[in-house]
């Protein structure tokens, strides 16, 4: 297992695996801590599946601990679980959450995409 940390601004380099920015922590640990989970060693596992028109999706959830084999990335007290898989199509990605008039929610912004389906809940690298 790898951990990355990072304290202020959410980067610890270019080689960064996920960047957290405050407001998606701050939203994701207020959600933990309602579940009633220790955000010391619970995090959220941010994670790519096969879905959707364009061919693979994200997926979050919260989880108690990692995995043997997960990256671990700290940032704004927020600790994200990335398996080895979805790492090589998340990698440099930053999590953000997102509050407007139209919606509210977790939102990818990933690098590595070359395309995204119309309604923007797939993606292709």
């Amino acid at each position: 297992m790898s951990t990355e940390t990072a304290d202020g601004d959410g980067d610890a380099g270019a080689e960064s695996t996920v960047v957290v920015t405050p407001s998606a922590a701050e939203q994701a640990l207020e959600l933990m801590r309602q579940e009633g989970m220790d955000t010391d060693i619970s995090g959220l596992r941010l994670f790519v599946q096969q879905g959707g028109c364009a061919g693979l999706s994200y997926g979050m959830r919260f989880d108690t601990e990692p995995e043997d084999d997960d990256a671990v990335v700290e940032r704004h007290g927020l600790r994200v679980f990335v398996d080895p898989a979805s790492e090589d199509y998340i990698g440099g990605s930053t999590l953000d959450y997102e509050d407007g008039l139209q919606a509210a929610g977790f939102h990818v912004e990933n690098p590595n995409v070359v395309s995204e389906c119309g309604c923007g809940e797939s993606f292709r690298t």
